[in-house]
């Protein structure tokens, strides 16, 4: 079903029978911080180291040395990776001694990391 809209006074009208659609749309709408807080996640995916960081994580929880010795970069740039996905809530941290760990912070950046990666190896 296509809507279609024209400008008129500055103004958006709608010039198709379709109100109850477009209200229907507008209620079932996320509000605006919860569709920012999901374009923040996508952000954090946006990114080939941060993405080799997830793949790794899926594997095996591990510090940042280990990481760093994956990747062949250094641990200061593993770990300012790493800020940015506690940021956006991918991975989460447990310390244990001297030692801090990461992991992926639960099973819903798993199924979206595994669907995004047969999206486009089997799209």
């Amino acid at each position: 079903m296509l809507i279609c809209l024209y400008k008129r006074n500055n103004m958006i009208v709608n010039c198709c029978e379709h109100s109850k659609e477009v209200e229907n749309v507008k209620k079932s709408l996320a509000s605006d911080e919860t569709l920012y807080d999901v374009a923040e996640l996508f952000k954090a995916f946006a990114d080939t180291t941060r993405i080799k960081i997830i793949a790794i994580l899926k594997e095996e929880t591990l510090c940042v040395g280990a990481i760093s010795e994956i990747l062949n970069i250094s641990q200061s740039a593993i770990s300012h990776q790493l800020k940015a996905l506690k940021n956006a809530k991918i991975v989460k941290s447990k310390r244990e001694g001297k030692w801090i760990y990461y992991s992926l912070d639960d099973e819903h950046i798993k199924r979206i990391f595994d669907m995004g990666f047969e999206h486009i190896t089997k799209g």
